[in-house]
């Protein structure tokens, strides 16, 4: 790709065909997750930083954005916590500046909504979407492993601050775990959170890809369904595992390079990889193959089958 900072189009589960933008060095955040698709957090901190300048994330997109490609939404994402970037702020202000018939969307895992600044921040954004899987403490902690200094009561108390200010769209992703935040307890805990914070939508999501911890498994279809029923609100969509196909196009981008940018952020089968790039299977097995003995890439069986990742340090392409 252009730039170090873009990537995609991806096609994303939960936003469709997405255009990332990553503003953190590769696992930069709050948490360290056990169920992240992108590994263990390297660098956990609360501490905010201008990472990359600012001009320096534009001067990529606008190369990226100026053929004005379809895309359902850019999205404030990658392999960290975007809130962490001081440059979070004037990107998003230029992007809806420069960019107004895009959606753009800031995906977060919300520990940072306690600051006021960011929230002020996140303000010119057209949808947020913050995570929570649980209100009490020691769940919290089992799940996401945060920086020490973090509670979940103050953040939910953040999410709440946000709501009452945002004009936007508050979409809530609810990462379910079966046996660690779907007991009763859990489940009537979260029902009385999303009632305080009151999200436009409320996204049900699992695993999908292979965990940083082996112990987190995905939640069938009948589980979801039982924790939307338990949560009793209007707005709640469980996250489907079947994707349309992608509208992606490869116009000035190498195949080889599309893919390694689409690995580079998320672990894929092939079929998710025909399905993000458009391309034939022929074609997405016949550059697998070549990664493979380049090197480059590593498989690992899941729930769904093989899944390809870049081998963090061996990209050839920009991603």
């Amino acid at each position: 790709m252009n730039s170090n900072h873009i990537f995609g189009p991806v096609l994303s589960r939960r936003l469709g065909l997405s255009l990332g933008i990553d503003l953190v060095p590769f696992k930069t955040c709050t948490f360290d997750c056990a169920y992240c698709e992108c590994g263990h957090t390297t660098n956990k901190t609360i501490t905010r930083q201008e990472f990359f300048p600012p001009g320096e994330v534009l001067k990529g997109l606008g190369d990226v954005l100026a053929s004005r490609p379809h895309l359902d939404t850019i999205t404030l994402a990658g392999s960290g916590e975007p809130t962490l970037s001081l440059s979070l702020g004037p990107v998003i202000a230029s992007v809806k500046r420069e960019y107004p018939e895009y959606t753009l969307s800031v995906l977060t895992n919300g520990s940072l909504l306690t600051n006021a600044g960011v929230r002020g921040e996140l303000f010119s954004a057209d949808r947020v979407i913050p995570t929570l899987t649980s209100v009490y403490q020691e769940t919290f902690e089992r799940i996401h492993r945060p920086h020490p200094s973090l509670r979940i009561g103050t953040i939910i108390e953040g999410f709440v601050h946000f709501r009452k200010m945002y004009t936007g769209a508050l979409w809530l992703e609810v990462f379910v775990i079966p046996g660690v935040n779907t007991t009763d307890r859990e489940l009537e805990g979260l029902k009385a959170a999303l009632e305080q914070i009151n999200p436009d939508l409320v996204q049900l999501n699992t695993l999908d890809r292979p965990p940083a911890e082996e112990w987190v498994m995905a939640a069938t279809d009948a589980e979801l369904e039982r924790v939307r029923d338990a949560l009793g609100r209007t707005g709640i969509e469980v996250v489907g595992r079947k994707h349309p196909v992608s509208r992606a196009t490869r116009a000035g981008t190498d195949a080889a390079d599309l893919i390694r940018a689409t690995l580079s952020r998320r672990p894929s089968t092939v079929e998710d990889l025909i399905k993000t790039t458009g391309m034939s299977g022929g074609e997405v097995v016949k550059i697998l193959g070549v990664l493979e003995r380049n090197g480059e890439v590593t498989s690992q069986r899941g729930t769904r089958g093989i899944f390809y990742a870049i081998i963090p340090g061996m990209t050839q392409g920009d991603t």
